[in-house]
């Protein structure tokens, strides 16, 4: 299978991750009244199996370090199994309330708060099974990133034309997101041997078995949890099956390149988690609170409007992005 064997490399895979992670989103944006979310969602998470299976079965079964996926997934444990099952449950869960706060709030407020709450919670998560890197630069860079989402919480609030409630539900969503983000990677993690990908131990998955199992884990928790929200959605009325089937084949093929765009970001950054470790590999990827928010208000211009102040806000939040996530690069080093 393909691996990585040096740190520049890693950090270079966990950009492409934070470019992923903090785009995916778009997708869901160029659908926004043209379809439900909930339907979206469907092809989202179906466009991150699949991606995820053709990455396991091309660049996972392919050179001779590591072991094929097929070999990989035949020898690993009942309890990595299950391990790497519930983390897909866990950030599926997550991510469906970010995605109903993007639907709320936008992508400049939903990402920071939930995303930047999840690279905060889930660093100290992570860093407590491998502590791998500086800590006191680790968790200065976290410290830089939680300021920034402060200010982008002012921000959104003195936002003109905006409701209290809408404000509220919005933020709300965002850090419940945030909570439950943090957790899931570390449930990927325990499942991999991250010392040796070359020459994994006994029971323990490679990075394309894991995404695998992961993806079917978000698949499975979809049937309910979506299920669920597509007879109670967060607006409008109820949903069916077969609305889903009436969807043009349009809007289908963007959810399923927005899964599948996501999927990629995970796949280099749990191979980027060998060299860089769990936690600086995690908390580079979550900086795709700085991707989305640029997305946010350059393109989708979602701050317009707005009076001088939310401006300076906006950038004093960019500027405390940028040195943050620049200190977990160091503590790598």
């Amino acid at each position: 299978m393909f691996i990585i064997q040096s740190y520049p490399l890693a950090i270079l895979f966990c950009f492409i991750t934070m470019l992923c992670w903090g785009s995916w989103a778009n997708t869901q944006k160029l659908t926004t009244g043209k379809w439900p979310f909930e339907l979206f969602y469907w092809d989202y998470v179906l466009g991150i199996l699949a991606f995820s299976l053709l990455a396991a079965l091309t660049m996972g079964s392919i050179g001779a370090g590591g072991r094929p996926f097929l070999e990989d997934l035949q020898q690993v444990s009942g309890g990595n199994f299950l391990s790497a099952l519930i983390g897909g449950a866990v950030f599926n869960l997550a991510n469906m309330m970010l995605t109903a706060a993007i639907a709320i709030a936008g992508m400049s407020v939903a990402f920071p708060i939930g995303i930047g709450l999840a690279l905060i919670i889930g660093v100290l998560v992570n860093y407590s099974g491998t502590e791998n890197g500086d800590p006191v630069l680790l968790f200065t860079g976290v410290a830089l990133v939680a300021m920034a989402i402060v200010l982008n919480a002012v921000a959104y609030g003195k936002k003109s034309n905006t409701s209290q409630k809408p404000a509220t539900r919005g933020i709300l969503l965002s850090v419940v997101a945030g909570l439950l983000m943090s957790f899931f990677y570390k449930f990927i993690a325990v499942s991999m041997d991250l010392e040796n990908f070359q020459q994994p131990a006994a029971q323990k998955m490679t990075p394309y078995t894991a995404s695998v199992v992961f993806a079917l884990g978000i698949v499975l928790s979809n049937l309910f949890f979506n299920s669920y929200l597509m007879k109670n959605p967060l607006s409008g009325h109820s949903l069916s099956y077969s609305d889903y089937f009436k969807g043009r084949f349009s809007l289908h093929l963007i959810g399923l390149a927005g899964g599948a765009i996501w999927a990629l970001g995970n796949l280099f950054n749990l191979i980027a988690a060998g060299k860089a470790g769990a936690a600086i590999s995690y908390g580079l990827g979550q900086g795709a609170t700085l991707v989305a928010a640029i997305w946010g208000v350059y393109i989708w211009k979602e701050f317009s409007g707005s009076p001088p102040v939310v401006k300076k806000l906006i950038s004093a939040m960019f500027l405390l992005f940028i040195a943050g996530l620049s200190l977990v690069i160091a503590a790598g080093l």
